[in-house]
């Protein structure tokens, strides 16, 4: 029997050292989790897409009494910049979270199973990965690629 490693490179780093605009896009992630409703989970999440044009949309987790009809921060932006602008490739997604205590996680979050599977759609669409910044108060983590969280995965790219 053979055995197969895989490994995931993620970089970490304080806000600061992220770009001016990657800043940017994590602050909206994190104003995002203020817009969040989650009044079952009490988990506020925000999330924050840039697109090639140089648009940014934000997006938060909406939840439902009859779970699971609530949705995903990552998914409410990723699916928000498809429909206003459909041949318009992601270029980065920015993830922030508050606890239930209200405050900002002090380790970054990761997308969960449903919103990798549409962040690897999203790049599949694009042909070219999307950077991921996930934010926590303690580092951010830097994702160049969804296949570095999710490698062996359901597409075609």
């Amino acid at each position: 029997m053979e055995e197969l490693e895989l490994k995931s490179v993620i970089k970490v780093c304080q806000m600061q050292e992220l770009t001016p605009d990657e800043q940017h896009l994590m602050e909206l992630a994190i104003e995002a989790t203020e817009r969040s409703y989650a009044p079952y989970s009490k988990f506020c999440v925000g999330a924050a897409v840039r697109l090639e044009n140089g648009v940014e949309i934000i997006g938060c987790n909406q939840e439902n009494v009859a779970y699971p009809s609530g949705i995903c921060a990552e998914r409410t932006a990723i699916f928000a910049a498809g429909a206003q602008y459909p041949d318009v490739p992601i270029t980065t997604l920015a993830v922030a979270a508050r606890g239930t205590d209200g405050e900002l996680q002090y380790e970054p979050i990761s997308p969960c199973g449903a919103c990798r599977q549409v962040i690897i759609e999203a790049e599949t669409r694009a042909k070219h990965p999307i950077r991921i910044l996930l934010y926590g108060r303690k580092c951010v983590y830097i994702v160049d690629g969804i296949r570095k969280l999710m490698p062996l995965t359901f597409s075609e790219f």
